[in-house]
């Protein structure tokens, strides 16, 4: 059996808010995998981040990119957070992505014995983003697909007449079979484009993969610096193409949607028992201002 203790774990964290919980995540975690390398892009732009509270452990990415939700700033706050970790003397075997408004919901040995019994690169969720399916009937559950080929597999242009008297007509036009999109999108038989979610753990060998590619700016990156809501595919597409990379289809996240909406339900001592029923090593979202009494049950169980 391997053993676990073999196995180092590190941990990007991308905050720009609630500096408390993010304080609380980091002690935790400290507790948790005896001080692990631990990088913090904080977005200083949305809310200051006392450094001088944080443990010698915490590396914090400078300058900050100053972050929008759905934007590429986020895959640059990642690369450059994965960069600075990856040159560190002692840089982990894996990597695990979080926001400040995750926690762990399994104790240390569970989470790298999981890590270290596996053949797996990567712990990501990724779906092929196809014509075929985009004009499915999809169940509502499954809709995301739908917006994701929207999202990054057609080419819209737009039209502005001004007439006569100052009217203005808009006019949008969207290109959405392969046919015609070929032209304008870097996908093809041979690098298909992926999408899930934003959060996902991976190894050393995934990240410098990850780092090395991004570097070479190439059309896939190039692309994506266009668009909107790249986090949610950039990294997947990476990787689902890389065909030396294992990867498991898995985020190895507990997520609740079921309330709707473009942000998950904050979750409650009322989601317990869910939480210790999922193969999830982590959870989100928390908020210490609505329940923290649910990280203090999650305390005691990851103990």
């Amino acid at each position: 059996m391997p053993n676990y203790t073999s196995q180092s774990i590190g941990f990007v964290l991308l905050t720009h808010t609630k500096p408390l919980q993010i304080y609380r995540l980091i002690n935790t975690l400290n507790r948790m995998f005896n001080y692990p390398v631990i990088v913090c892009h904080h977005d200083f732009s949305k809310c200051d981040l006392p450094v001088n509270a944080l443990s010698k452990n915490v590396l914090l990415v400078r300058p900050h990119v100053q972050t929008e939700w759905g934007g590429f700033t986020l895959i640059e706050a990642t690369i450059q957070s994965l960069q600075l970790m990856y040159e560190a003397a002692n840089a982990p075997d894996w990597f695990v992505l979080l926001s400040g408004a995750d926690y762990p919901i399994k104790t240390a040995r569970q989470i790298l014995e999981d890590l270290a019994s596996n053949p797996y690169d990567a712990y990501i969720q990724y779906e092929q983003i196809t014509y075929e399916t985009y004009k499915l009937d999809l169940k509502p559950n499954m809709l995301w697909l739908k917006n994701s080929y929207q999202r990054y597999c057609t080419k819209s242009f737009s039209f502005n007449y001004l007439k006569k008297y100052f009217a203005q007509l808009n006019i949008e036009i969207r290109l959405e079979h392969p046919l015609l999109t070929k032209a304008f999108l870097p996908f093809s038989n041979k690098l298909a484009c992926f999408s899930g979610s934003q959060w996902f753990c991976a190894n050393r060998k995934a990240a410098e993969y990850i780092i090395d590619f991004h570097s070479q700016k190439n059309a896939v990156t190039l692309y994506y610096q266009k668009l909107k809501y790249t986090d949610e595919s950039y990294f997947q597409t990476i990787l689902a193409n890389a065909p030396h990379l294992k990867l498991k289809n898995d985020r190895r996240r507990y997520i609740d949607w079921s309330t709707g909406g473009p942000h998950p339900k904050i979750l409650l001592m009322e989601d317990l028992p869910n939480l210790v029923a999922s193969s999830a090593h982590f959870a989100r979202k928390f908020d210490i201002n609505i329940d923290s009494n649910i990280l203090n049950e999650l305390d005691r169980i990851t103990s």
